[in-house]
């Protein structure tokens, strides 16, 4: 028992000394993360934003940046796929067929730039080339002044959640209805299916001659009975009008 207890007082040491190293990293690793995300802070209050509100056809991110990078350095940039049926419309109707966009944001390294860019090209024709498929398009761009990257992707997130929130409702709706018209259809092939075997069972009834054993009121079809309805007093009681008394007109007049 002495040997192992002196094994355990000469590792126990060595333990606490892993401990504290593994402790001292971590907050280390603490220390970088914010150092990084305060110069990421600072770095998100120099940058300014632009809203691409129409991005032309066979434009993409890549084009985006070639095209806007040459008045500033550019950091981010975010476009929006086109709606599934719009993009079935266009290929039906002939139109381009690959990945089309609605609208974009772009983050220019500095507000001034963002400015002066939004400024300089909003209505102007985005030009290049005359064989560029964007020569005749005109730009469509506007500053955002008071608005972070970071509100840009909180906005995504909950257009995305309203988009899949949308869907899990019209799915359910969608079941709902065809649960129903299987419903439907069951019920109406097994009336039918009564029908047929009715008929068949008069059918047979009737080749055999024990029809006329039967009651007739088997074979009656159903009656709806219909009750006479009475006509509505209030049509009436407004034609009548009211008429005083000569008692009540005496009184008022002076017995005249």
């Amino acid at each position: 028992m002495g040997e192992e207890e002196l094994e355990v007082e000469k590792t126990s040491p060595a333990c606490a000394d892993d401990q504290r190293e593994d402790e001292a990293k971590t907050e280390v690793r603490k220390v970088k993360k914010k150092k990084k995300s305060l110069k990421e802070a600072v770095k998100g209050e120099k940058c300014g934003v632009c809203h691409v509100r129409r991005v032309p056809p066979r434009m993409d991110h890549v084009k985006l940046r070639q095209v806007l990078s040459q008045f500033g350095e550019i950091q981010r940039i975010y476009l929006v796929p086109e709606a599934a049926a719009a993009q079935m419309n266009r290929k039906r109707a002939g139109g381009f067929r690959g990945q089309a966009f609605s609208e974009g944001w772009v983050e220019f390294m500095k507000k001034s730039v963002a400015k002066g860019v939004a400024n300089m090209l909003n209505g102007q024709q985005i030009g290049g080339r005359k064989r560029s498929a964007f020569y005749y398009d005109i730009w469509n761009i506007k500053y955002l002044s008071k608005i972070k990257w970071d509100d840009i992707t909180d906005e995504i997130a909950k257009r995305h959640a309203v988009h899949e929130q949308k869907l899990a409702l019209e799915l359910s709706a969608a079941t709902r209805e065809r649960d129903f018209y299987l419903t439907q259809v069951d019920k109406s092939r097994a009336l039918s299916s009564i029908e047929e075997r009715i008929k068949k069972r008069q059918k047979v009834q009737q080749e055999s001659g024990e029809i006329s054993n039967l009651p007739s009121e088997q074979f009656e079809p159903k009656v709806i009975r219909q009750f006479p309805q009475k006509k509505p007093v209030a049509d009436e009681a407004g034609k009548i009008k009211p008429r005083l008394s000569k008692d009540i007109l005496a009184g008022v007049f002076g017995g005249q």
